[in-house]
């Protein structure tokens, strides 16, 4: 039987388990199953390993994609830049980290926008961001970001510069947010923007996917934005994930 499975704590609702459960069956994977490994603590990481020797592949979740990294033999070059891995290759007793998160965002940002290269607004500067923008970097994308604690980075303002600044909204169109906030069961919250300032120039990628339509989405949409949640790149990563396993 070929292993594979997800790290993380807690793990109560997961996408990785449903998704890849659902593809064995539908497209008649034979001998695969997928597992949920809810550690306490990264340091349980070998022992999961060792006791579980059918192990190919598992998927890294909050709050393991930096903590992971000591743990691995090698790591891919895209994974240095981002600092983060959310996906274990395991070969020959061999632990390779890869970042599809940033495959994913990547291909589903760049099927979204057609060729367009519209300047960016990243809502956040956690984990989630850094393969966000490194993907951003590789589309030829100019990006500001925005943040709770700016610092003296130029290139990151606080909500409170956004809120009182139309002329960032007007110069930057594509809106990414790479928060937490919005996501079930707190669906009434959203990043600190003012939908006065959007208008049907803007496109709104909102990388949380649980609801289906968020209330930043709702918001903005309301105000002729366009709008996609993180579902795709969700999709997208599991099947990056798929192809390094095999």
């Amino acid at each position: 039987m070929r292993k594979f499975g997800l790290i993380g704590y807690p793990l109560g609702h997961s996408f990785s388990k449903k998704y890849f459960t659902a593809k064995f069956e539908t497209e008649g994977i034979k001998n695969c199953q997928y597992d949920l490994y809810e550690i306490e603590d990264i340091s349980l990481l070998p022992a999961i390993i060792r006791q579980n020797p059918e192990l190919e592949g598992l998927n890294v979740t909050i709050p393991y994609k930096e903590k992971v990294i000591p743990y691995l033999d090698s790591i891919d070059p895209a994974c240095e830049e981002i600092g983060a891995v959310n996906c274990i290759q395991i070969k020959d007793g061999k632990l390779m980290g890869y970042n599809t998160d940033y495959i994913g965002f990547k291909e589903s940002l760049n099927n979204w926008l057609k060729g367009e290269k519209p300047y960016a607004l990243v809502l956040g500067t956690g984990g989630a961001s850094k393969a966000v923008v490194k993907a951003l970097k590789d589309l030829g994308i100019s990006y500001l970001m925005v943040s709770r604690n700016p610092g003296e980075d130029p290139g990151i303002i606080s909500y409170e510069d956004l809120a009182k600044s139309k002329s960032v909204l007007d110069r930057n169109h594509l809106i990414i947010n790479t928060t937490p906030l919005g996501t079930f069961p707190k669906t009434e919250e959203m990043p600190a923007i003012n939908p006065e300032y959007i208008s049907s120039m803007h496109k709104v990628y909102d990388l949380v996917y649980n609801p289906e339509k968020t209330f930043l989405m709702r918001s903005l949409e309301a105000r002729g934005a366009v709008v996609k949640n993180g579902l795709e790149m969700l999709q997208l990563q599991a099947e990056a994930a798929w192809r390094i396993w095999n």
